[in-house]
């Protein structure tokens, strides 16, 4: 068998709407209802499912937990417009922007949480271009 991509994956959220409020206003996501009643996060070609703490979705994690989630989100857009994107929606990092190793290469990372406490990695992918411009800024 050979595994070829991420399809979705699934958040147990504390509170359904104020999570989708947090994911589109300040990462931009789009909040889609499927299914009978549920809720999703789409971006690019992928999405989140959320579900709720006390609900009975099944099947489901073994442990479902709000905030034990760590993800890493890639960004075309600029570290730089993305730390003034966070401080106007009044967003203070946990740390970054740092160079980390991800799936593909190295890429620029800040991290930050979501309203149950999930550690949200956001990165630029870094050319050697780019990780030449990081290091000289």
């Amino acid at each position: 068998m050979q595994i070829n991509a991420l399809d979705h994956l699934v958040l147990t959220v504390r509170d359904i709407e104020a999570t989708c409020r947090f994911y589109t206003r300040v990462l931009g996501m789009r909040a889609v209802e499927f299914g009978t009643g549920r809720r999703a996060l789409v971006f690019g070609s992928q999405k989140i499912n959320l579900h709720r703490q006390d609900d009975t979705i099944l099947p489901r994690a073994a442990s479902p937990l709000p905030g034990s989630a760590d993800i890493c989100l890639l960004s075309a857009t600029p570290m730089a417009e993305i730390l003034r994107h966070l401080r106007a929606n009044d967003i203070n990092p946990v740390a970054g922007p740092v160079e980390r190793t991800g799936a593909r290469g190295p890429i620029l990372s800040v991290y930050l949480r979501d309203p149950d406490g999930n550690l949200l990695e956001i990165a630029n992918p870094l050319s050697h271009s780019s990780r030449e411009e990081h290091h000289a800024a």
